[in-house]
């Protein structure tokens, strides 16, 4: 997972990691760094040459995120996700990271894998040694 850069600046990533080593996930990696734009392209592949490409890597890059890697159960991606809420602050339950702690959609605090394939993929790139 990622804390992005509004989480760092904010200063929520205490807090953030706090709730899911409550919940009993372990943190095996973490690095605190500026992402580079190659980094991001291998990231967000996906989302190369869409009309909101720029913008993403240009607010990823913009100050320090901090990379993690958390383990728990098979299901540990499923876990995260559900503890972030929903991208959109605005709707994200109460009791979620971006239900409690975000303000706006484009800057949501936190990115979580959406399944254990791309949890693989992403820890990869962030953390080459431990794939």
């Amino acid at each position: 997972m990622i804390c992005k850069p509004d989480a760092v600046e904010r200063g929520l990533v205490g807090e953030i990691l706090s709730r899911f080593e409550q919940k009993g996930l372990k943190l095996v990696a973490a690095e605190l760094r500026v992402l580079d734009a190659e980094t991001l392209s291998r990231h967000y592949e996906e989302h190369v040459g869409k009309p909101f490409y720029d913008d993403l890597v240009g607010f990823m890059s913009r100050s320090p995120a901090m990379t993690l890697v958390l383990e728990g159960p098979d299901d540990t991606y499923a876990m995260v996700r559900t503890m972030m809420g929903a991208t959109n602050p605005a709707v994200s339950p109460p009791g979620t990271i971006r239900g409690d702690l975000g303000t706006e959609m484009t800057e949501n605090l936190v990115h979580g894998s959406d399944s254990n394939e791309s949890a693989e993929r992403e820890i990869g790139i962030f953390f080459p040694g431990l794939a």
